[in-house]
C-alpha cells in the first residue's frame, strides 16, 4: 500500500526564485537559438526550411526512427517475456548482458561494427546498430513490468473465457504498454539526438547535416532552422508518448495482496530456443564489439601508441565532465527540492520546463552555445567553461530525477523537527534532508558524468583548441578510418566510464537511509516513464 502525503502549503517564494532562475538558465541555450533563427529574417527561414535537402532530411530521420523503434519492440518484447514469464536457465546473467550495451556509446559500437565488416552503410546499417544500443531502453523496463503484474488481473480474465492470447491483448499488453511506451522514447530521442552513429554510416539525418552545415560551409540560418525543426520532432515524440501513456495507465484497486504472475514452464525445446535468442542477442550487441575491439587492440601494436595523448584525452574527459556535473546538481537542487515537496501546478509547470533538456540533441545545444558566445562573449568562445555548461544543460534531467526521488524519500517531518530546535532553513536543510538525500543525489551527478563522458556533438563544437577527450580522439582516428589506433580510446572509454557506474551501484547499496521513510511514495513507481531516463544513458 503506498500513500502520497502533498504538501498543500505554498513554496517559499526564494525557493521558488531559485528553481525559476535555474530554469532560466537551462533555457538559454534554446531561447538564443530562438533569437538567432528570427533575426535571420523570415524570408531566409523559409527559404532554409522549405528547401529540398530539408524534406530530404526530415524523411530520413523519421525513416531510421521508426526503424529503430521498430527493431527495438522487435528484440525487446520477446526477450523481456523469456527474462519476465519463463524459466529459462540463467535469467539473471541473460538479465545482466541485456542491459550492458547501454555501457557502450552508440558511435563506438557503429565504429566496431564497421571495422568488422567495411562496406556497411546507409540507413540500414545505422538503424542496426542503433537498435542494438538501445533495445535496453525498452527491455528492462519492459521486464520489470511484466514481472510486477499482479497475476489476479490475468486469472480474472482467465475465469471469464479468454484465451491466452486474449489475455496477452487485453490485459497484459495494457498494463505493461506504459512501460514500454516510455523505453521507446528513449531509443527514439537517442536516435534523433545521436550524432556519430549517423556519420559514421553517412547517414543525412539531422545531426550530422546540421554539424556539416555548421562546419564545412558556416551556414549559421540553414544550421539554426533544421536544429529548430530537430526539436520540434524530438518534442512531438515526447507529446505522442505522454498521450498514449496516458490513455494506457491502470492501477490496482481494492483489498488483498498481489502476487506475481506465474513463470510458464517451458519444456527442453523451449529453453533451447529461448537460449539460442538470448545469446544471439547478447553475440551482436556485445560480441561484435569486444571482439572488434580486442582484435583491433591487438593490432595497434604494431603501432606506436602515444601514452601522453591518452593521458591527456582521459583528464580531458574527467576535467570537463566533473565540471559539468557540478554545474547541473547545482540548477538541480531548488528544481528537485521544490518538486520533491510541493505539486502545485506552478512547480508542475516549472519541472516541466526543467525536463526540456530532454528532447535537446547535444548538436542543438552546442551550435546555440557557439552562436550565443561569439554573439555575445567572444572570449568565452571555446572554453572549457561553455563545454562544461552545455553538459549541463544537456544532463540536468538525469540530476533532477535523482535528487528529487532521493529527496521526496526523507520526512519532512525530520527538517520540521531542525528548524523547531532552533536551526535556520539552510542549515535544517544540509544537515538533515541533504544528508539523508545525498546517497540518491550523488547517484545523479554520477550518472551526468557517465553520460558526458560520452558526448561527441557539443564536445566536437566547444571545446577549446587542443583540448581533447576520449570521445574527440577516437573520433578524429575513426574519420580517417584507423581502427587500429583508435582501438584504446574506445576501450579507455568503455573502462572510465564504468567507474561511475559502479560507485552509483555501491553508494546505493549502502545506503538504507534513502528507505526510512514507511509512507513515501516512489514518483517512478507510477511514472515509468522517469524511471527509465534516470536510469538510462542518453
Amino acid at each position: 500500500m503506498y500513500r502520497r502525503t502533498v504538501n498543500s502549503m505554498r513554496p517559499p517564494l526564494l525557493l521558488i526564485a531559485a528553481a525559476v532562475v535555474s530554469v532560466a538558465v537551462a533555457a538559454i541555450p534554446l531561447l538564443y537559438l530562438l533569437v538567432r533563427t528570427s533575426s535571420a529574417g523570415w524570408n531566409a527561414v523559409i527559404e532554409a526550411l522549405f528547401r529540398d535537402r530539408t524534406l530530404e532530411t526530415t524523411i530520413t530521420s523519421v525513416a531510421l526512427v521508426t526503424l529503430v523503434i521498430v527493431g527495438c519492440l522487435l528484440i525487446a518484447v520477446p526477450t523481456a517475456w523469456l527474462l519476465a514469464r519463463t524459466n529459462i536457465p540463467g535469467r539473471a546473467f541473460f538479465l545482466v548482458m541485456a542491459a550492458l550495451p547501454l555501457a557502450v556509446p552508440s558511435y563506438v559500437m557503429a565504429y566496431a561494427w564497421i571495422a568488422e565488416f567495411p562496406g556497411m552503410s546507409g540507413v540500414g546499417a545505422a538503424a542496426l546498430v542503433m537498435v542494438l544500443a538501445t533495445y535496453p531502453y525498452v527491455a528492462i523496463p519492459l521486464t520489470a513490468a511484466l514481472r510486477s503484474i499482479d497475476a489476479g488481473h490475468e486469472e480474472a480474465a482467465r475465469s471469464l473465457g479468454l484465451g491466452p492470447l486474449a489475455v496477452a491483448r487485453r490485459v497484459t499488453l495494457p498494463l505493461a504498454w506504459p512501460a514500454a511506451a516510455a523505453g521507446v522514447l528513449l531509443a527514439a530521442l537517442y536516435t534523433l539526438s545521436e550524432f556519430g552513429t549517423v556519420a559514421i554510416f553517412r547517414v543525412d539525418a539531422f545531426t550530422r547535416v546540421i554539424y556539416t552545415a555548421y562546419r564545412a560551409s558556416f551556414d549559421r540560418t540553414t544550421a539554426a532552422v533544421l536544429s529548430l525543426v530537430l526539436v520540434c520532432l524530438a518534442l512531438l515524440l515526447v507529446v505522442i508518448e505522454a498521450r498514449i501513456r496516458g490513455k494506457s495507465q491502470r492501477w490496482r484497486i481494492g483489498s488483498g495482496v498481489s502476487r506475481p504472475a506465474p513463470r510458464q514452464q517451458l519444456r527442453t525445446r523451449g529453453k533451447v530456443l529461448g537460449v539460442a535468442w538470448l545469446v544471439g542477442v547478447a553475440v551482436l550487441s556485445l560480441g561484435v564489439p569486444a571482439w572488434s575491439l580486442t582484435r583491433l587492440l591487438l593490432e595497434s601494436r604494431r603501432t606506436e601508441l602515444d601514452v601522453g595523448e591518452l593521458v591527456g584525452a582521459v583528464v580531458g574527459s574527467a576535467s570537463s565532465s566533473i565540471l559539468g556535473a557540478a554545474l547541473a546538481l547545482l540548477l538541480a537542487l531548488p528544481i528537485a527540492a521544490l518538486a520533491a515537496r510541493y505539486h502545485s501546478r506552478i512547480v508542475r509547470s516549472i519541472e516541466g520546463a526543467a525536463f526540456l533538456g530532454h528532447a535537446l540533441p547535444g548538436v542543438v545545444v552546442g551550435l546555440s552555445l557557439v552562436f550565443l558566445t561569439l554573439a555575445v562573449l567572444p572570449a568565452a568562445y571555446q572554453t572549457l567553461a561553455v563545454l562544461s555548461f552545455a553538459y549541463a544543460v544537456l544532463f540536468l534531467p538525469k540530476a533532477i530525477g535523482s535528487s528529487r526521488s532521493a529527496i521526496a524519500h526523507v520526512p519532512p517531518g525530520l527538517e520540521s523537527t531542525a528548524r523547531s530546535l532552533g536551526r535556520g532553513p539552510l542549515r535544517a536543510w544540509c544537515t538533515v534532508t541533504g544528508r539523508l538525500a545525498w546517497p540518491g543525489i550523488a547517484a545523479g551527478t554520477l550518472l551526468v558524468v557517465l553520460t558526458a563522458m560520452k558526448e561527441l556533438p557539443a564536445t566536437l563544437m566547444l571545446r577549446p583548441t587542443g583540448f581533447n577527450t576520449l570521445a574527440t580522439e577516437l573520433w578524429s582516428r575513426t574519420e580517417i578510418q584507423a581502427f587500429g589506433s583508435a582501438a584504446p580510446y574506445a576501450l579507455t572509454m568503455i573502462v572510465l566510464a564504468s567507474v561511475p557506474a559502479w560507485l552509483m551501484g555501491r553508494w546505493l547499496a549502502r545506503s538504507p537511509e534513502t528507505a526510512m521513510s514507511t509512507d513515501r511514495v516512489d514518483d517512478e513507481m507510477v511514472r515509468t516513464d522517469e524511471v527509465a531516463y534516470v536510469g538510462g544513458v542518453r
